[in-house]
């Protein structure tokens, strides 16, 4: 899984989210993807919390960001992040409530 806090630019949210309903088609469309979750958080409404899960870690780092709709991906939504964000994957340990 891939996750990353998403810090967005004062007065930027409600475009941003525009931006992503259209974006999220573009990590839907690519090879390896399973789902994703884009989440608001409620103690600071500019900050998000963006987890998309994949078939492997390539599919991530070589398949989506060798992409060219990765390009795409860049022009609709890194304008908005401020600072840009850390992106890191992570593996799963334990889950409950299943």
């Amino acid at each position: 899984m891939t996750g990353a806090i998403l810090n967005v630019r004062d007065g930027w949210t409600d475009e941003f989210e525009i931006a992503f309903e259209r974006a999220q088609a573009i990590l839907a469309a690519q090879a390896g993807y399973q789902r994703h979750e884009l989440r608001r958080c409620v103690e600071a409404e500019t900050r998000y919390l963006l987890l998309v899960w994949w078939d492997t870690l390539e599919s991530h780092t070589r398949g989506f960001r060798g992409s060219d709709q990765y390009e795409e991906w860049k022009e609709l939504l890194h304008h908005y992040y401020e600072p840009f964000p850390t992106v890191e994957h992570y593996t799963p340990l334990f889950a409950g409530g299943e």
